[in-house]
């Protein structure tokens, strides 16, 4: 029996994959920081290893007789400047690389569309694997992180220090979301969702259960090795059907607000001006992805992973996304 180790298994996208490797018959242990915490993981049979993506010690000795890694843990949202994605984000990935090399595993690196940039995305073709990577703002901390994470794992894999490949999700929900449910289901709770010219865009969303299907499908290949792989639209979904499921799922009647997409820019080209003047400058450069997010379609397309790895969604958004609402109204609310 094959043996996993996944990191951020209580996290959103590392719960998927340990649900998926545990299907598929892995025997599977989580690096986890407070094993309390993680009992329900337990319950499941996932063997716990205590122990922080920081330390190096502990992961390595949570990797020993693994034969893949999935390094699933990053910090999204951080408090602080670079220093504190770099150290969370690069740091973890270069523990997870090391690892990787001592115990002879497979890596799995869960990374970002975030690599791409931000405008650079949206151009007159549908962004794929080939895209140049654009240069980054300073502020962009996240994609930095991100990059620069990718690039170790990479690296170590050209050097042949170790196997490794790299799935770039766009926007994941599901259950056990800290991030994008939240933050919609508590606009959604009011019975009411602004959207921008109609809310007609396709979302650059993907469900966690279709990355999940990704990773643990690149592992089992071997021509998958140095490579990486958007997971970024498994099944198309308007805004507005979004918001529309999500209400389902909250239990709540919710009614579009349509706003004019000029109108916004305008408002947000404002507040940009007004988030660098206060030395909020990251804030800023966030904005402005998000205005795109909510009005321009979905950029990226995953035909490298459903030509390569034989990428297979199964979770469609009428289903998903009520159930990551439910999910949170029961759990994450609380």
């Amino acid at each position: 029996m094959p043996r996993a180790l996944v990191t951020g298994a209580t996290g959103q996208a590392g719960s998927y994959i340990v649900e998926r490797l545990m299907a598929d018959g892995w025997s599977t242990r989580a690096l986890v920081r407070t094993p309390a915490a993680a009992e329900w993981l337990a319950r499941e049979g996932v063997e716990l290893s205590h122990g922080d993506v920081l330390d190096a010690a502990t992961f390595a000795a949570a990797a020993e007789g693994c034969d893949a890694i999935f390094h699933a843990a990053a910090v999204v949202t951080a408090r602080g400047g670079w220093e504190s994605y770099r150290d969370a984000n690069v740091g973890g990935t270069q523990n997870a690389v090391a690892a990787a090399e001592a115990s002879g595993a497979r890596l799995v690196h869960i990374s970002s569309v975030a690599v791409y940039g931000g405008d650079s995305r949206y151009g007159e073709r549908p962004t794929d694997e080939s895209t140049p990577l654009a240069p980054l703002p300073r502020e962009a901390f996240y994609a930095r992180s991100k990059r620069e994470s990718e690039r170790l794992v990479l690296d170590a894999h050209e050097s042949g220090r170790i196997w490794a490949t790299a799935v770039r999700p766009d926007v994941i929900y599901g259950r056990h979301d800290r991030q994008f449910v939240p933050r919609l289901a508590r606009v959604l709770e009011r019975g009411f969702f602004p959207v921008l010219g109609g809310g007609g865009s396709t979302l650059a969303v993907v469900h966690a259960s279709s990355v999940a299907d990704g990773a643990v499908r690149a592992v089992a290949i071997d021509a998958a090795g140095g490579n990486c792989y958007n997971l970024a639209n498994d099944f198309p979904v308007t805004v507005a059907e979004f918001a529309r499921l999500g209400g389902q799922g909250l239990g709540r009647r919710v009614r579009l607000v349509s706003l004019p997409t000029s109108l916004a820019r305008l408002a947000l080209a404002m507040a940009r001006g007004a988030l660098r003047a206060t030395g909020s400058g990251a804030i800023a450069a966030q904005s402005t992805g998000t205005l795109d997010f909510l009005s321009r379609d979905n950029p990226f397309t995953s035909d490298r992973a459903r030509r390569e790895l034989g990428w297979s969604p199964a979770t469609k958004p009428d289903v998903g996304v009520p159930d990551a609402f439910r999910w949170w109204k029961e759990h994450g609310s609380r």
